[in-house]
């Protein structure tokens, strides 16, 4: 399953058990979280300085093996409006290169106010893909009740 454009399509992809892998992706870095294999709870996991995207796309791929993750959440930055700019852009095409090379689903996770809710809990990227995973399983809990 590629990149998801409907939660309600991602969430009938997933087994019932599996973890959830979630990126905050910026220029020079990513952050990871992860969830536990029954989704309830979400953690920061690392914050990786961004290199070649072969370096980059090696270092998912440990933590999707890892974390036995089942799926990816991105962390999507919208404009402040909701629009789609250039950065939302390059994140996208992140995601479609990651879905090329693991074909995992991959869900993009609105960000817009995940770094101000990351600063506030004394995280950085790391946080801030915590956040980002968060949001999502609250979306996906109010879909399906996991």
């Amino acid at each position: 399953m590629p990149l998801v454009d409907d939660l309600a399509t991602f969430a009938a992809g997933l087994p019932k058990f599996g973890s959830l892998l979630a990126l905050d992706i910026s220029k020079r870095r990513i952050g990871f979280a992860g969830t536990d294999m029954t989704r309830l709870l979400a953690t920061p996991v690392e914050t990786w300085q961004r290199r070649r995207f072969a370096d980059d796309l090696r270092q998912i791929d440990h933590h999707v093996r890892v974390r036995e993750a089942v799926a990816l959440v991105v962390g999507f930055p919208l404009n402040a409006d909701g629009s789609f700019g250039p950065r939302a852009q390059a994140v996208k095409d992140t995601a479609k290169a990651i879905d090329a090379a693991l074909g995992l689903p991959i869900w993009l996770e609105d960000e817009r106010w995940s770094t101000v809710e990351a600063t506030d809990r004394g995280g950085g990227d790391a946080m801030a893909a915590c956040v980002v995973l968060e949001d999502a399983l609250r979306a996906l809990e109010g879909l399906t009740g996991m």
